[in-house]
């Protein structure tokens, strides 16, 4: 039998060897994360206290707000405290509850992505029975399995990585701790429970993507019928969002995840888990918001709600 030391703990690489430059990347991460909290929970304010926003549409783009929230909280403080702090350790338990985490939120945004598309397709294609399908209830049912199957992913994910023994090297090339990565240091001959996990993941990944297709396919198909140039504008105007949402979403997670990995990674693949990670959360509440009437509307009826309450307090 081989001799094999067990890891005890982790140690995440940074962007730079240099204690300097990984502070200015940690204070970098700092305004990112802060703008990225701002935002998102601008946009949850907003759809929660505003009264012209209570509809399907913004109850699940709160829904994802929270998500960005939560999954750009999980490995960025971490990383901007090693940065700022010249740590880079983590135990294994750290190491297990953010791999649930983030495999968690991310699988959670997936499901609410493939609701928002059924919203969108339901709003244009639906639009007499809209109030009947889409009520209270129906979005709840559907939000709340969306973040249940998200955690249940997660936690299927994370058990099969570390059922698992890790053995000779605990360095994880990356700011925070991602399956592929895990998987290099395993010192584990069968990974037939991490294999099924991803394939299960897979599976409901191609699964909400053939939703989401098909509920466009019907969309554009719906929207090309409308005769007047105005109308399909404006048809295409509330689904544009979500698409450009959803697109950005995919092609970063492949990005990552699909693209063949190097052996050491490289500086790269860390970039592409940074954009992963903070590029959508960054800018899904822009797309949302920037050019949409309704946000702005309720942007400023809360600053004068709020602006009357100090002005009469006084």
């Amino acid at each position: 039998m081989t001799n094999v030391t067990l890891v005890a703990g982790f140690l995440l690489v940074g962007f730079s060897d240099s204690q300097e430059l990984q502070i200015v990347y940690g204070v970098l991460f700092l305004v990112i994360y802060l703008a990225i909290l701002m935002s998102n929970l601008l946009i949850i304010i907003l759809t929660t206290l505003d009264l012209q926003l209570q509809t399907p549409m913004y109850f699940f783009l709160k829904n994802l707000s929270f998500l960005d929230v939560f999954l750009v909280s999980v490995p960025v403080p971490n990383f901007i405290v090693n940065s700022l702090t010249d740590s880079n350790s983590i135990s294994t338990l750290g190491c297990a509850f953010q791999l649930l985490l983030i495999t968690s939120f991310s699988a959670g945004e997936i499901f609410v992505l493939t609701a928002m598309s059924y919203d969108c397709y339901v709003a244009i294609c639906c639009l007499l029975h809209y109030e009947v399908i889409m009520n209270g209830g129906a979005c709840v049912l559907m939000a709340g399995v969306s973040w249940a199957v998200g955690g249940l992913f997660g936690a299927l994910y994370t058990t099969g990585t570390f059922f698992m023994p890790f053995c000779g090297s605990n360095v994880i090339p990356q700011f925070f701790c991602d399956v592929s990565s895990l998987l290099r240091i395993s010192c584990s001959e069968t990974l037939l429970v991490v294999y099924t996990s991803i394939g299960i993941g897979m599976c409901l990944c191609m699964s909400c993507f053939i939703c989401i297709v098909i509920s466009y396919v019907y969309i554009f198909s719906t929207v090309l019928k409308i005769p007047t140039t105005k109308g399909q504008l404006k048809a295409f105007s509330t689904c544009f969002p979500h698409l450009i949402v959803f697109t950005l979403f995919i092609i970063t997670a492949c990005s990552l995840y699909l693209k063949p990995s190097s052996n050491p990674p490289t500086v790269i693949d860390r970039l592409l888990s940074v954009i992963y990670t903070v590029v959508p959360p960054v800018l899904n509440p822009v797309i949302y918001s920037l050019r949409n009437k309704d946000m702005k509307r309720a942007l400023m009826r809360l600053v004068h709600k709020t602006c009357g309450q100090e002005s009469h307090s006084i």
